[in-house]
C-alpha cells in the first residue's frame, strides 16, 4: 500500500529519516517503533505528503506522492495524532465533519455516516454537540478517530494516538482500536515508543533507530531474534512490561 525507496529526509542539519526502503503491506497493521526522535512520525508524515523526501520516492497504491499529488493522497488516508488535533472553536461533530462539507457531502450523508461512526468508536452522540474542551482526553481521541474515518479511507496513519492517556483509558482504547482494525480490514500504520502497545497492535513491527531501520518483521524476531546489540538493549528495557502472550496479540 505504501512503498518508499531510498527516501530520506533533513532538517538542516539534522537528519530526520536517512535514506531508507520499506513496503507496507495492505489490511495489516505495521507498528514504527523505536525512542524518540528516531524518525518515526517523519517517516509518517513523507508516507502522506506533509513533508517531501529530500532524496528517493514515495508512493502510495501504486501513486507517487509528490507536491501535486500529495492532496488527493490524502484525502484517501486518515490522520491521528495525540488528543486527536481537534479544532477547538468547533464541535466534535464540526470536528468529524469537516472534510465532508468541505467536499460537498449531502447533510443527510453526514448525519448517517455520524451516526455509524459513533456506533463503532462507541462515542455517545450526544458528545457530538460538545467542543473538544468540554470532552474527555478519551472521548477526544474517539472524535480524532471519526474524523479519521470520515471519508472511509483506505489507510489510516497514527502517531502516538493513546500516547496522552492515563493508563486506564489507554487499556481500554488499545482494545477497542484493535478490534476496529479488524473489523474494517484497513491498512493500518501506528507509530509509538512503547513495546507493550506494539506487541498488542502489530501484524509487523519496524524498529527504527537514528533515521534508520533497525529490524523489521513480527514481534518474536525481535524478542527471539535481535538483529544488534540495539535491538538487544530496546527490548530487555521494556521487555519486564511485556506479558507471555503480547507477542502473538
Amino acid at each position: 500500500m505504501f512503498e518508499l525507496r531510498d527516501a530520506g529526509k533533513a532538517f538542516g542539519d539534522v537528519v530526520a529519516v536517512a535514506p531508507l526502503s520499506l513496503a507496507i503491506e495492505p489490511r495489516r497493521t505495521t507498528v514504527l517503533i523505536g525512542p524518540s526522535g528516531c524518525g518515526k512520525s517523519t517517516l509518517l508524515r513523507l508516507m502522506n505528503g506533509l513533508v517531501a523526501p529530500d532524496s528517493g520516492s514515495v508512493a502510495f497504491d501504486g501513486e507517487a506522492v509528490t507536491a501535486a499529488t500529495a492532496i488527493a493522497v490524502r484525502r484517501r488516508l486518515g490522520y491521528v495524532i495525540q488528543e486527536g488535533g481537534l479544532f477547538p472553536h468547533l464541535t466534535a461533530g464540526r470536528n468529524v465533519s469537516l472534510m465532508a462539507r468541505h467536499t460537498g457531502w449531502p447533510r443527510e450523508r453526514i448525519a448517517a455516516r455520524l451516526n455509524e461512526l459513533c456506533d463503532l468508536t462507541r462515542l455517545p452522540p450526544s458528545a457530538l454537540e460538545r467542543y473538544p474542551s468540554q470532552l474527555s482526553g478519551g472521548q477526544r481521541q474517539r472524535v480524532g478517530l471519526m474524523r479519521a474515518l470520515m471519508l472511509n479511507p483506505d489507510a489510516l496513519l497514527l502517531d502516538e494516538p493513546l500516547g496522552a492517556l492515563d493508563p486506564m483509558i489507554r487499556f481500554e482504547l488499545q482494545e477497542e482500536l484493535r478490534d476496529i482494525f479488524r473489523d474494517l480490514g484497513k491498512t493500518v500504520v501506528l507509530v509509538t515508543h512503547d513495546l507493550h502497545e506494539a506487541a498488542f497492535f502489530a501484524d509487523r513491527v519496524v524498529l527504527m533507530q537514528n533515521g534508520g531501520i533497525e529490524q523489521q518483521g513480527d514481534m518474536a524476531d525481535l524478542l527471539e531474534r535481535p538483529a544488534s546489540d540495539f535491538v538487544r538493549r530496546f527490548v530487555r528495557a521494556q521487555r519486564s512490561s511485556l506479558s507471555p502472550t503480547d507477542g502473538a496479540a
